[in-house]
């Protein structure tokens, strides 16, 4: 049984992790709340976008729009990661490198094999889980974009991802981010950015297409309304992603709150052990000192 000094220090400490713990959780409560809001009325909106987009798939002629919507041999590939930059979240972090292996050791083995296959961090978490990985190409250029996030900042990526994509530096752009659905739950997600395809999901629906009318006239609307869309949904994942590494994090502060909780009732227990064993001992050496004195 551990000395009454060392189960002293472990209560203390562990009563200093569970102050932390409790911190952190209220810390992550708070920015939820906001990072909720932004992605909840983020939503409606990225979501009427694509619908549109998915509806005019079909009848772009203009060559430059083409490209979005044009279906390539796939040779190159991009990922975009969407992660964190602090840990102490769960499984988070670690579900957005899993996602990412399945795919290297499934649909795109072969473009993993060759070296064609180029992952953008957007933070370093994903960086840190994917690193040791051989073949693979890394594009770091935007891993601190949660450091400062908002839309210009998120959409500055994006078209530089339309750029690349343009150039014929990729044939298919690949996003996986945690989609926020409640502070306990997250879903990983990989969605198709590029090339654009028509929404299967449509045609369940009661309007499976829909006629616009554009003015001034489409092609200068649609030369707007494509990459805004594109850069849109960039934008609600990093949102999404946002919401829910504060929902993992406040949620994985609140199990190891309770932990030490439970771990504090042993050491305590354990410590009253250790005081009444020494005060037995101490009993035990006065009487067995008064019978010598006595004999």
């Amino acid at each position: 049984m551990a000395n009454l000094k060392e189960v002293r220090i472990r209560i203390s400490s562990t009563i200093s992790t569970q102050q932390i713990t409790k911190a952190m959780k209220l810390v992550s409560a708070t920015k939820l709340r906001r990072a909720t809001m932004a992605v909840t009325q983020m939503r409606p909106y990225a979501e009427k976008l694509q619908e549109i987009l998915s509806n005019l798939s079909d009848s772009i002629d203009d060559e430059q729009l083409s490209a979005y919507f044009e279906l390539r041999d796939t040779q190159r590939v991009l990922f975009v990661a969407v992660s964190s930059d602090r840990g102490l979240c769960g499984a988070f972090n670690a579900n957005i490198g899993k996602k990412v292996k399945s795919l290297i050791a499934g649909p795109y083995k072969s473009q993993y094999e060759k070296g064609n296959v180029t992952i953008m961090h957007l933070g370093k978490k994903s960086y840190e889980a994917l690193r040791k990985l051989e073949t693979l190409q890394f594009d770091k250029e935007h891993i601190a974009i949660f450091q400062d996030l908002n839309a210009d900042n998120v959409f500055e990526v994006g078209q530089s991802i339309l750029d690349q994509y343009k150039n014929g530096d990729f044939d298919k752009v690949v996003l996986i981010y945690n989609r926020f659905i409640n502070a306990a739950t997250q879903e990983v997600m990989a969605e198709n950015l590029l090339p654009v395809t028509p929404d299967t999901s449509l045609e369940n629906k009661s309007t499976q297409k829909n006629d616009y009318i554009f003015e001034p006239n489409k092609v200068d609307i649609l030369h707007d309304l494509v990459p805004r869309s594109l850069k849109t949904q960039l934008y609600k994942a990093t949102l999404d992603s946002w919401a829910s590494e504060h929902g993992a994090r406040m949620v994985a502060m609140d199990s190891a709150t309770e932990n030490a909780g439970e771990l504090l009732k042993s050491l305590k227990v354990e410590y009253n052990k250790a005081r009444q064993a020494a005060i037995t001992n101490e009993i035990s050496e006065i009487v067995g000192g008064a019978a010598a004195l006595e004999g």
